[in-house]
């Protein structure tokens, strides 16, 4: 595949998701308002703590998606359809059979809920109720939505992102006006949820037959051809270890939260949660269109190319994550006091710790998106460490010092294995070069960033701006804080840095052309 046709299907990719993630970010904020002004923070932190149970027996996945993505490149490049017919045909096999696994384990975790839910002030039906909505939507991608992969293993995932997001969004939109209008919404609120997994269900199903009328799998044939692609398997058992990790990042952490605290506390974590989630997957949504490209490259082999391409999406998603995170953390505060009030207002040590998981996580996904396209699972030990470093330390410090005791948990496994130790495997058993280029080109963005944020803070208080006068105010001194801090960051890095000077000019190139 061309450059030129990678960057043009990555930047469709891209516009499509953003839109919509932009538009369905800004109904959160409707959407989680009117849960705590007309159903409480108990129903609304009953809600996040079912998603995290829920993506507790996801982990039964075990990684199948990412191994089938990996081995789609090549057929798909090579347009041989029988080949991509029994690949995705084998992970149907296995996603039926994970999705038997997964509904009996939630059956057998909602005998529990009397004890789970035990400090909880509303009725448990609701507890039941909501979980079991969301596991239907869940189990719909094991058992009918599992072919969706082909789209985004061949760089056509806008096509599918029309259908789903535009389900969703009107599904939100209906949602947050019956939480208003009527005095049972959440039951309506249950009902739009299935009434949406129906639809998408069926949207999933019309645009494959539209993009791929040919691609006919069979769950029989997929069992059959198990040993002929042992490969996927291998690398299924590689990443079923990553995805612990994950999981214990994204979902475990919150599940403690609730452990050393309440229901309540988890909706105010929440509020931060959603405007921090929000960002990340904001940036996530942009770069994730290009995985597919990447993994084109990489097949292409031109380790050169290769690792210049590297360098150059590093400093920009570098570049971006910084002012995320200066974003967040100047803005945050004073946007949830206006929003839902300031009881729901979290101290200072908390939000740095959150901002500085939210950094990690933002400018790790270069290296990720990379170790996948390579197929680089196999240092199993890795995950294994960092989530007993991640769970462990969250516990015994969580009980000792709270929240702000888990999270430094959280920091203490990113650290180590996320922001070490995964840079160094992919330049050693990826690339095949000194893994001291990369720390070289990181302390050279680090060092223009600090200068950077003191001369912005400089400058912003120069103009004497109180943002709690008023949400004009606020508006300008968001304004000012992330502009000044963006165009200070960008021109140092662009002085001093290759990266973000091949981003530049790739990017000039691409708007004359």
């Amino acid at each position: 595949m061309s450059d030129n046709s990678r960057v043009k299907k990555s930047l469709k990719n891209a516009q499509v998701a953003v839109l919509f993630y932009l538009i369905n970010l800004l109904l959160q904020f409707f959407y989680r308002k009117a849960f705590l002004d007309y159903l409480g923070p108990e129903l609304l932190g009953l809600n996040s703590t079912a998603m995290n149970l829920l993506q507790f027996l996801n982990l039964a996945e075990l990684g199948i998606g990412a191994a089938v993505s990996y081995s789609l490149y090549g057929p798909l490049a090579n347009n041989d359809k029988q080949q991509i017919i029994e690949i995705v045909s084998l992970q149907g096999y296995l996603y039926n059979r994970i999705g038997i696994i997964v509904l009996s384990a939630a059956m057998l975790l909602m005998l529990f809920f009397p004890y789970i839910f035990a400090k909880m002030q509303i009725p448990i039906w609701y507890a039941y109720a909501t979980f079991i909505v969301l596991l239907i939507a869940a189990l719909s991608g094991y058992f009918l939505n599992y072919h969706q992969i082909v789209l985004t293993s061949d760089q056509k995932e806008y096509k599918l992102t029309y259908s789903i997001q535009g389900i969703r969004v009107l599904k939100v939109v209906l949602q947050i006006t019956i939480i208003y209008l009527l005095s049972n919404g959440y039951i309506w609120w249950l009902i739009l949820e299935f009434i949406a997994s129906v639809l998408t269900i069926l949207a999933i199903k019309k645009v494959l037959n539209v993009e791929y009328p040919w691609l006919k799998t069979d769950i029989y044939l997929g069992k059959q051809v198990m040993d002929k692609y042992s490969a996927i398997t291998i690398k299924t058992k590689q990443i079923f270890t990553h995805k612990i990790a994950a999981f214990a990042l994204n979902q475990g952490s919150p599940l403690i939260i609730f452990a050393f605290t309440s229901l309540s506390f988890v909706t105010i974590y929440g509020n931060y949660l959603l405007v921090i989630a929000g960002t990340t997957a904001l940036l996530a949504t942009f770069f994730n269109s290009m995985n597919a490209g990447v993994g084109n490259l990489v097949s292409e082999g031109d380790m050169n190319k290769i690792v210049l391409v590297f360098e150059e999406l590093f400093s920009v998603r570098y570049l971006l994550a910084c002012i995320a995170c200066f974003g967040v953390y100047k803005l945050t505060p004073i946007f949830i006091t206006y929003w839902v009030g300031g009881t729901y207002l979290l101290n200072h040590s908390s939000l740095l710790l959150l901002v500085a998981i939210m950094y990690i996580n933002i400018s790790r996904q270069t290296v990720d998106s990379f170790l996948n396209a390579y197929g680089l699972f196999n240092d199993i030990g890795a995950p294994v460490i960092e989530t007993m470093i991640n769970i462990g330390l969250s516990i015994l410090l969580g009980y000792f010092y709270g929240f702000n005791g888990i999270l430094i948990g959280v920091i203490a496994s990113l650290l180590l294995i996320v922001f070490c130790w995964k840079p160094y495997f992919l330049f050693k058993k990826g690339f095949k070069v000194n893994p001291s280029r990369y720390l070289l080109m990181y302390l050279k963005l680090l060092v223009m960033t600090i200068p950077s944020f003191l001369l912005t803070e400089y400058i912003v208080n120069l103009f004497g701006i109180d943002p709690y006068a008023s949400v004009f105010k606020f508006l300008t001194y968001s304004f000012i804080n992330v502009f000044v801090f963006s165009i200070l960051l960008f021109f140092s890095l662009l002085m001093f840095t290759s990266g973000i000077r091949k981003f530049y000019f790739r990017f000039k190139n691409f708007l004359i052309k």
